[in-house]
């Protein structure tokens, strides 16, 4: 089988179920951590609305949603059924993040691991427009892509090992740049699963998007926020965790990016 014959993205329909089996929402405790503080240095304080856009099954916001007034946006609805299931009390709604206007503005938008799914320019400055449309005056944005040109390293080759009662899966991700002189990558995902005495075997690939650190603060720019980018250590990630975090400048003035005031910093 081509790779280009596997469908994409079964992962956010028919294989959503897999999800809290592979990345259980306790996994996140370490980076939501790392978002907190970043809120937290933001002044963006306990009770304040946020919204997070391309929420997935909200894994990452089921570690925030107790502390702030937390609304989710995802064009997936299987994704939108398992964060209602996972965090009950936050608001949802289906949507692009490209291109969604909720004609509300929040103390803080967030952009986790639907970040490295904007595989185009286009795609990316659009989303970075509805961040910005949807930001209060001194609000905090924070953006997480997984890789950036200058670290990724492909190809890359994962396995782990997960259980849920009876349930058992082998998952194995292949990681590689078909067309270095594109905005993206490919991932080949293999789950072998067991559950009592049947195995089965589903394929599904995604293409996500790879850009440089230029890249990200010449759209962060243009969208008219200042960049800066926070570095956390963070246990089972051989690299610092990296967090863009944006802020609206004042009428007047020149976005761009600022530099950290600390490459590194540990995570509370």
């Amino acid at each position: 089988m081509r790779f280009e014959d596997i469908p994409q993205g079964r992962l956010y329909a028919e294989l959503a179920w897999l999800m809290p089996v592979i990345t259980p929402p306790q996994d996140y405790a370490g980076e939501a951590a790392c978002w907190r503080a970043v809120l937290r240095e933001g002044r963006v304080g306990a009770g304040a609305e946020v919204l997070e856009l391309g929420v997935g099954g909200g894994h990452n916001l089921s570690h925030l949603a107790a502390e702030f007034r937390a609304t989710g946006v995802d064009l997936s609805a299987s994704m939108l059924d398992l964060c209602r299931a996972l965090n009950p009390g936050v608001e949802l709604h289906r949507g692009d993040m490209r291109s969604v206007r909720l004609g509300r503005r929040f103390a803080a938008v967030l952009l986790h691991d639907a970040a490295s799914y904007l595989t185009t320019e286009d795609d990316l400055a659009r989303t970075l427009e509805t961040a910005a449309a949807h930001l209060a005056p001194g609000g905090v944005f924070i953006a997480a892509p997984d890789h950036f040109a200058e670290t990724f390293r492909g190809p890359a080759l994962e396995t782990s090992r997960h259980s849920q009662g009876d349930l058992r899966v082998q998952y194995v991700e292949y990681a590689h740049d078909p067309d270095p002189e594109d905005t993206s990558i490919e991932v080949l995902m293999t789950f072998i699963v067991t559950k009592g005495r049947e195995t089965r075997v589903e394929l599904d690939r995604h293409v996500l998007g790879l850009f440089s650190r230029a890249d990200w603060a010449r759209l962060f720019a243009r969208a008219g926020f200042r960049m800066e980018t926070r570095a956390f250590p963070l246990a089972g990630l051989d690299r610092p965790y990296e967090l863009l975090v944006g802020t609206l400048g004042a009428p007047g003035e020149t976005p761009g990016e600022t530099p950290s005031p600390s490459t590194s910093r540990a995570a509370p």
